[in-house]
């Protein structure tokens, strides 16, 4: 199943740099990076994240690695072994919140920044995404 049907993309794409946009005003207005996390509407906020998801399994398909956002979508993602058909879970798995995920997805923070918060869980070789990110 997508993560976000096909007449929804453009929505997506709005609330996405909707996203964006508040958050890189907060910073310029002073607000620390690692903090930022603007105050849309929950259904702006889905669409951001589901959007990006998309982009992000746009940017690097494959079944090997599972990035999480709850409650708003999760994406398989880049080579490597797939799930266990008993368990349906690749042996990689990354969750993030969606103000963190949104933040490395629009390069208000990096990676490392996130990682070194603890605000990034991730199991597996593969667990660092910043070769992928930021995505717009």
């Amino acid at each position: 199943m997508p993560v976000i049907r096909k007449q929804d993309l453009g929505k997506g794409e709005d609330a996405f740099f909707a996203w964006d946009a508040a958050a890189k005003a907060l910073v310029r207005a002073g607000e620390e990076p690692t903090q930022v996390s603007p105050e849309l509407p929950r259904a702006t906020m889905a669409m951001a994240v589901r959007f990006s998801l998309h982009m992000l399994e746009t940017k690097a398909p494959g079944p090997g690695v599972e990035v999480r956002v709850a409650p708003w979508g999760a994406v398989k993602i880049l080579d490597g072994p797939a799930s266990d058909p008993h368990n349906l879970t690749p042996p990689d798995v990354i969750e993030l919140e969606p103000s963190v995920w949104l933040r490395l997805a629009t390069g208000v923070t990096t990676w490392a920044q996130e990682r070194e918060l603890g605000r990034i869980t991730a199991v597996g070789e593969r667990d660092d995404l910043s070769g992928l990110l930021p995505l717009g």
